[in-house]
């Protein structure tokens, strides 16, 4: 398979397929291909994977798209301003994601739910109790709110961040919260009152543009009804 990458601020992958390559996605996340692309809804490994699909903010089904007969072309366009990550994934090497970041892979790629160790750094961390785990091998692709910062850290190195600024991990990076010093600072600092924890050693990228800060930023001014 090969792929590019089209578009600002709101990009697609576009992937073009060897005959009988296979590509799967989330609902909806197709937004055109060639006439020579054959779908097929499925639970993708059963009733428990796809429950725990669900539970990591992805549909029930996934489509997959084969291509038959020779060539085909398929493309997924972003949900939101921002960026579209293709990251490699290998066995020993599952990258952690945020709820609803995936948008499609080749179908050696699992995605699966993942629950955070701690109950508190879900709870009040921002980034939710719940975040998607991709496994497996093969190429994935991954939406990334805004423009993305990725940082490498070293065994025992933290960072700190606002809540919902984390958008992917490796697996071997420690998520916990902390809680915001001062009275003061938490009433009237603005930032909240946690933050989200990251411990290396790995991989972490940060997004500059988190969709529940833009809901929140505009919330104020959708009129209320009544």
């Amino acid at each position: 398979m090969k792929y590019e990458i089209k578009g600002t601020p709101l990009p697609v992958a576009i992937c073009s397929l060897d005959a009988g390559e296979t590509m799967i996605t989330e609902k909806g996340s197709m937004s055109w291909m060639s006439p020579n692309m054959k779908m097929e809804t499925t639970s993708s490994g059963g009733f428990g994977k796809a429950l725990g699909r669900m539970f990591a903010g992805e549909a029930f089904f996934q489509n997959t798209y084969t291509a038959e007969g020779g060539p085909g072309m398929i493309a997924f366009a972003s949900s939101f301003p921002g960026q579209i990550l293709p990251i490699q994934i290998q066995p020993g090497a599952n990258m952690i994601v945020q709820k609803s970041a995936f948008l499609a892979s080749q179908v050696g790629v699992e995605l699966s739910v993942h629950f955070q160790k701690k109950l508190g750094a879900g709870l009040f961390g921002g980034e939710g109790f719940i975040m998607q785990k991709l496994s497996g091998t093969g190429l994935a692709f991954v939406e990334i709110d805004g423009s993305v910062v990725d940082y490498t850290l070293q065994p025992g190195q933290s960072m700190l961040l606002d809540t919902g600024y984390l958008a992917m991990m490796d697996e071997s990076v420690q998520m916990t919260i902390e809680t915001v010093k001062g009275v003061k600072n938490m009433v009237f600092g603005g930032e909240g009152v946690f933050n989200t924890k990251v411990t290396g050693p790995g991989r972490i990228w940060i997004q500059t543009m988190p969709i529940s800060n833009v809901a929140g930023a505009i919330s104020p001014f959708i009129p209320s009804k009544g």
